[in-house]
């Protein structure tokens, strides 16, 4: 009844980035919402790709293919940091605690422009001893087509995603960067929070403060260069308030699958995370023992990989709804 009710009095939003609108590197409990929503509204999203507009002139793009918001907000954004993601938000959601959990049904997504980049600097990404000079490539994208361009002969069929979407960290933790998922969920970089599937993060501080960003036209697990096909997004998204959900970590579904997540610097122990994750997740909604579970893991779930560039590396571990039949 108390879901049948929010749906029929939703309201629906729209949030654009400007300098006004958006938090530049970082997740914060202290954070002033730019939005405020209640539990079962929608909220159409745009946000933009991470590059200044000298860097993207530079490697090929039109100036006046720049976004206009993109100008404005490296022009009049002073307070940044310590990452380099630009997000979209916060989005207060009225009514969310701590102890509830944030519900975020990935309803769309569309691109918002022709055109994404993949770069890679010195330093960084997987691999920083082989390659000791940047490189920064403009790749097409063709909508209708569903491919990006990456090189003559060689498409990457399009499969946009938000890589990041977080939620305030504990006031505790005080600002937090942009860059490594956590509790707070955040950059996830997780390519299978496509149109469809829901993810689930933990709430922190009062309204949730949701943050969403670093659009991607598609990725490839890993993301071992430190970016995918980066490009600016427009997503809908419904929200709603799961009170005293207890949720410890971020948790997915999509229409075939369960996904359970875990995030550290050290990708063993981030493994073993996800797994524990998928275990706790098993027992707790299919009642099964934890022996149960683990064995179940090992024999039907996919352990994957999620990025393995962004302070904390990550991985997830696929459950397929398919298993759990009815007799």
């Amino acid at each position: 009844m108390a879901l049948a009710l929010a749906l029929l009095l939703a309201a629906s939003f729209r949030l654009d980035p400007s300098p006004r609108t958006v938090a530049w590197g970082h997740y914060d409990a202290a954070a002033r919402p730019v939005l405020r929503v209640a539990s079962g509204d929608t909220v159409v999203v745009r946000t933009l790709l991470t590059s200044s507009p000298e860097r993207l002139e530079g490697a090929g793009v039109p100036r006046g293919e720049v976004e206009p918001a993109l100008r404005a907000i490296f022009a009049e954004v002073k307070d940044k940091g310590p990452g380099g993601h630009i997000l979209t938000g916060p989005i207060f959601v009225e009514g969310a605690a701590p102890g509830d959990a944030l519900e975020v049904r990935i309803e769309k997504i569309e691109l918002a422009i022709p055109y994404a980049y993949n770069g890679f600097a010195v330093g960084r990404g997987f691999l920083p001893e082989d390659f000791d000079h940047a490189k920064m490539r403009i790749i097409p994208l063709d909508a209708a087509a569903g491919a990006a361009r990456f090189a003559p002969g060689i498409e990457v069929p399009l499969r946009p995603f938000f890589g990041s979407i977080g939620v305030a960290p504990p006031p505790s933790a005080g600002r937090v960067d942009s860059a490594p998922p956590g509790v707070h969920g955040g950059n996830l970089d997780n390519k299978e929070l496509v149109p469809g599937p829901t993810l689930y993060l933990p709430v922190h501080a009062p309204g949730a403060l949701l943050e969403i960003g670093d659009g991607h036209a598609a990725q490839g697990n890993g993301e071992v260069d430190i970016t995918a096909i980066e490009t600016s997004l427009v997503g809908t998204f419904r929200l709603f308030v799961r009170k005293g959900a207890g949720l410890k970590w971020p948790r997915a579904e999509t229409p075939t699958h369960f996904i359970a997540m875990g995030m550290d610097k050290d990708l063993v122990t981030a493994t073993k995370m996800a797994v524990r994750q998928a275990i706790e997740f098993l027992v707790e909604t299919r009642g099964l023992s934890r022996d149960d579970a683990y064995m179940l893991v090992s024999v039907a779930c996919d352990v994957d990989t999620t990025q393995l560039v962004d302070g904390n590396v990550g991985a997830h571990v696929m459950i397929p709804k398919s298993i759990f039949v009815k007799r």
